[in-house]
């Protein structure tokens, strides 16, 4: 497995090694660590743990690919690596998040804290790293603002299996017309995918992001009206019906999620001259307490 982990502290090749043998429980004889400087000649390239180390510039000082063989067990995940290794050295490590957003980091404390942070790299000759944002304070970044960093929340990976097996359903028997971008069955595909992120999202109380900013709450409610518009008039009777059959169960859910709402989520979203004119029941009811 590998791991690619950046350290705001500079750290030795011998420290690197005897953190990563404690933290995989190997013998540190069995840890590998080079530099730029290190004569490839002489490394041992069979070790159980091999690491690629990189002075680099900016709030960051050490860049760590980290290749650990199979048969080390167990296998952290890199989360449970980076924390460890952040523990064991007391450096910030940060690690790359899931999301598809090249800014998109974790930023793992001795202390014993995650939280999220957004990584800078310029496109200098020499990159230069910088750790604009982070979600909760890092005594270590005392220059990185505090905030909540919105656009991993879009990114986020949200399982949706209605959507899917609708979407599946749909390229089967009418695959060119799904396919058309803007088209009434990849619309009914594309908003029903996206009302479900939203439900399922929900659902897990907002996990892993433990948010949702309040524009992509709106996107979303809005792809909900948007169904409503296809289901009356854009879509032929049997897809229709298929796709009132995966809103059944989402807006279900949905309301069992939500709490009657009088008017408080109408005056978060919209402009004041539009609130009376949406009207889908959805708009009606709103999560206790309102995600952002």
């Amino acid at each position: 497995m590998t791991y690619n982990f950046l350290t705001l502290e500079p750290l030795s090749l011998d420290t690197v090694a005897a953190a990563l043998a404690r933290c995989l429980n190997v013998d540190v004889h069995e840890v590998e660590v080079a530099d730029e400087g290190t004569d490839q000649d002489l490394r041992n390239w069979e070790a159980l743990v091999l690491c690629e180390k990189t002075t680099v510039r900016g709030d960051v000082s050490t860049s760590l690919d980290v290749y650990v063989q199979q048969s080390v067990d167990p296998q952290p995940t890199e989360r449970e690596l980076a924390s460890a290794f952040a523990w064991v050295t007391g450096a910030v490590v940060l690690f790359p998040a899931q999301e598809a957003v090249p800014s998109a980091y974790w930023a793992a404390t001795a202390e014993g804290s995650v939280t999220r942070a957004r990584l800078d790299v310029s496109d200098d000759d020499e990159a230069r790293y910088t750790v604009e944002t982070v979600e909760a304070p890092v005594a270590q970044l005392p220059r990185a603002s505090v905030a909540r960093i919105a656009e991993v929340v879009r990114e986020q990976p949200i399982a949706t299996p209605l959507a899917e097996a609708f979407a599946a359903h749909l390229n089967r028997l009418h695959p060119v017309e799904t396919s058309a971008t803007g088209s009434p069955f990849w619309l009914a595909s594309d908003r029903l995918a996206a009302w479900e992120k939203l439900v399922r999202h929900m659902e897990s109380a907002w996990a892993s992001s433990g948010w949702c900013p309040p524009d992509l709450y709106l996107e979303r409610l809005r792809a909900r009206d948007e169904l409503e518009g296809l289901l009356r008039s854009q879509l032929p009777d049997s897809v229709a019906v298929l796709l009132q059959n995966a809103l059944d169960s989402l807006d279900a859910l949905f309301t069992e999620l939500t709490v009657p709402d009088p008017g408080v989520l109408r005056e978060e979203l919209l402009p004041a001259d539009v609130r009376s004119s949406t009207n889908g029941w959805w708009w009606d009811r709103r999560p206790d307490p309102l995600p952002w």
